[in-house]
């Protein structure tokens, strides 16, 4: 139709009126073609409201295709950082799971450790406890162990990192004795005259080495590198007993100090005069 209207090209009066045909068919077929001219336009409208409606829907398709693409990634992103996390979390509980099982192994050796310890001192107070205490050797001074609160001075120079009464660690008793940083081989003096009852090492304590001071008094010098005094000497005030290590499995070393009166032990830094 298109075609054949550009062939025929727009009709004049003069061409109607030269052609011989006949006016009043001429004219219908014109009112023929308005009604066609119409009827394309409408369908041509028709037809660009299609494409755009087309085009319309196909954008919105394609943002939701985006869409539904940054869901998904985002999706995959969560599962995955939820993974890690698990992985994170389960790494976590693994670790402390291992803590409390070392922390209550820990707890049985510290509770085991002391436990020896004590039965060691009731071994050595039912010895020296009894027993009649002999006259110091001449030119050895000697007070009363009880008449010496605030007046001793600590067996070690060194930092005061573990106090008495303390948490011990995980295992949530309470420390009987100080513990005091110092350099290995450092000297550790007796506190008092007395004698060495005990000087052998013992698990959870190192080198260990105890000191009767008379009147139920013992001293207790613990974790040390090695051993200068044996059991049944005397010594006397700041005499060398030993030398600081880290014999007792302790981290830092150092001596562990401990004083005890009938097996019980008492703060130490309530005895001692500090600088």
């Amino acid at each position: 139709m298109l075609a054949a209207r550009q062939a025929a090209g727009a009709p004049d009066a003069l061409r109607v009126a030269l052609s011989g045909e006949d006016p009043a068919a001429l004219a219908r077929n014109l009112h023929y073609l308005g009604y066609v001219s119409r009827a394309a336009t409408a369908l041509l409208a028709e037809y660009r409201a299609g494409i755009a409606e087309a085009a319309r829907l196909a954008s919105e398709a394609e943002a939701r295709r985006a869409r539904l693409l940054a869901i998904e990634q985002a999706s995959r992103a969560d599962r995955e950082r939820v993974v890690r996390e698990r992985r994170e979390r389960r790494k976590v509980f693994d670790s402390l799971a291992g803590d409390i099982r070392k922390g209550r192994r820990d707890i049985k050796q510290l509770q085991a450790d002391e436990a020896r310890l004590s039965r060691l001192l009731q071994e050595i107070g039912r010895v020296v406890y009894g027993r009649v205490e002999r006259t110091p050797e001449a030119g050895a001074r000697r007070e009363p162990f009880a008449s010496l609160q605030g007046k001793l001075s600590l067996p070690v120079r060194g930092e005061l990192t573990g106090r008495f009464g303390a948490p011990r660690g995980a295992a949530g008793g309470e420390a009987k004795g100080v513990f005091i940083r110092a350099p290995q081989g450092q000297p550790v003096k007796a506190i008092a005259y007395g004698q060495v009852v005990y000087a052998d090492w013992m698990r959870g304590f190192g080198n260990l080495l105890i000191v009767d001071h008379g009147q139920a008094y013992l001293s207790i010098y613990a974790n040390n590198d090695s051993l200068l005094k044996q059991v049944g000497e005397n010594v006397t005030v700041g005499e060398t007993l030993a030398t600081t290590g880290a014999s007792g499995g302790n981290e830092e070393t150092g001596l562990y100090f401990e004083l005890r009166h009938s097996g019980r032990a008492f703060d130490p830094l309530r005895w001692v005069k500090l600088k």
